[in-house]
């Protein structure tokens, strides 16, 4: 398994990580995507482990806590110093006025909830997992420089914030000499280009490593989504109806596309499409869920080979979509002065 850099950091992550948020299906909406138990996930952890994937990402929402339970368990089996925890915070947990948002009473009470679960005493990776516009960034800032310098976690990141949420995040932390961002877990996929817009140039700037959260379009990449035919009646598409829209003839065009080349390299369209993120700017590690074993070994076949150039450019010409203003306007009015990273 290739190991990269995260971000501008010293730490090495596998370019495949395995996602937990099947693990446990502890509430109506996570039943949905999976309801692994604890000797379901010490299977997949194995097989992570023995490929080289040895990160692991969860979050204290999903399933209300019971993934970070079930991964803590699960990890039990294998020395701490051989895996990667990521976790994230921020998110509601609870039906109390502050068991939401990044203040330091929520984040340090979140954060040693987190540890207890997970049966360790550090979190590799520590991420926001909204912005909070309520609370001061600065406050924020300053909390997760606190845990760092309190040795419950290592790294820090955010997911789901937006240019100017990070960029001022990483200029407080800059201004007081407080630990920076060094990871955004983030949405990107052959349907949902919108990362490379903003972020991606903002990423590469920074130094922040992209952590891609869905590479899949919440599954309607893996394979089973095929043109002039019904979406699949277990998809998590279907089953949750949370995944954001794509227009038909643009997903079936990216579908065609990936069938094709998986077709020419005897590959499978999962892997096609998770190939084609391990080679796009500033992405560190890309997050595969799985609900089984055969699923979790597809997905992690999308590692250690490229696609060739060729096979790049048809996938990007599949599913390209303008950009949003200004980005259409900067490249075509100074192209040579706003040059793509892609």
């Amino acid at each position: 398994m290739e190991y990269r850099q995260l971000g501008r950091s010293g730490l090495k992550v596998p370019v495949l990580s395995l996602g937990t948020a099947t693990f446990g299906g502890g509430t109506e909406f996570f039943r949905k995507w999976g309801t692994t138990d604890v000797a379901g996930a010490r299977r997949l952890v194995s097989v992570a482990m023995e490929a080289g994937a040895a990160m692991f990402d969860t979050a204290d929402s999903y399933s209300d806590g019971l993934s970070e339970e079930i991964l803590g368990q699960a990890l039990a089996d294998h020395p701490r110093d051989r895996v990667l925890i990521s976790t994230k915070g921020t998110f509601r947990t609870g039906p109390g006025v502050n068991d939401i948002g990044s203040s330091r009473h929520r984040l340090i009470a979140a954060c040693e909830a987190s540890l207890r679960r997970l049966r360790t005493d550090y979190i590799d990776l520590y991420q926001l997992h909204g912005f909070d516009a309520v609370t001061p960034v600065e406050e924020t800032v300053r909390v997760l420089d606190d845990l760092v310098r309190m040795g419950k976690v290592r790294y820090v990141g955010c997911s789901n914030f937006s240019g100017w949420q990070l960029m001022k995040s990483l200029a407080v932390a800059d201004r007081h000499g407080w630990t920076r961002h060094v990871a955004h877990q983030a949405y990107y996929s052959l349907a949902g280009r919108e990362y490379e817009w903003e972020l991606m140039p903002l990423g590469h700037a920074e130094g922040v490593g992209a952590v891609v959260w869905s590479p899949l379009a919440w599954g309607r990449l893996g394979g089973r989504f095929r043109r002039n035919q019904p979406p699949p009646a277990d998809s998590r598409v279907v089953a949750t109806g949370a995944a954001p829209p794509i227009a038909e003839d643009r997903l079936f065009a990216i579908v065609d596309a990936l069938a094709a080349i998986a077709a020419d390299t005897g590959r499978s369209v999962a892997q096609v499409a998770i190939n084609w993120l391990l080679q796009r700017p500033t992405v560190a590690t890309v997050l595969v869920g799985a609900r089984d074993e055969r699923q979790l070994i597809e997905n992690l076949g999308a590692a250690g080979w490229d696609l060739t150039p060729d096979q790049m450019a048809a996938l990007d010409a599949a599913s390209a979509v303008t950009p949003v203003y200004p980005y259409w306007h900067q490249q075509r009015t100074m192209p040579d002065r706003n040059p793509p990273l892609v």
